[in-house]
């Protein structure tokens, strides 16, 4: 099966490739692309199709956090990722974070304007209607560089 090429997308200090989802009889390719990019993270948004030892295996850390292909994130998902990229361009500027789903398409973010047809009418509506929340009363909040960040 073609898939398309990987989309790295950077801004300032941030750099994100965003992918399809290898198999393991892809995975000798894919790795490779992560080596290229430099990914020092993967974060996974649908369900397995390959051994991810063979990932950590080169140094990279996967997350899974998948969730329903075509819907938005859930909030606990929202909340991770901004955390970790708060944290990971904070220790390593500069640094590739990778993300896929599926096809590299529904669940994948940042990708619109590189990837035609990339996010589903659903997406859109719940990306035009965001806005930050914090997670609960009871975990104090700040403000570092206009990043809301609550401390679990």
């Amino acid at each position: 099966m073609n898939h398309a090429p990987p989309v790295e997308i950077c801004y300032e200090n941030m750099c994100f490739l965003i992918t399809h989802n290898p198999t393991n009889a892809t995975l000798h390719k894919f790795t490779e692309e992560l080596k290229h990019y430099a990914v020092t993270t993967l974060v996974r948004v649908c369900d397995a199709t390959y051994d991810k030892s063979v990932v950590e295996n080169l140094g990279i850390r996967v997350l899974d956090w998948q969730f329903k292909d075509g819907a938005p994130p859930p909030d606990e998902i929202v909340y991770d990722w901004l955390d970790l990229l708060k944290t990971k361009f904070r220790e390593e500027p500069g640094c590739c974070v990778a993300v896929h789903c599926e096809t590299g398409l529904g669940r994948a973010p940042f990708i619109r304007q590189k990837r035609r047809g990339a996010f589903n009418t659903k997406q859109l509506l719940y990306l035009e209607q965001y806005r930050p929340k914090t997670r609960s009363r009871s975990r104090p909040c700040f403000r570092d560089s206009s990043v809301l960040c609550c401390i679990q």
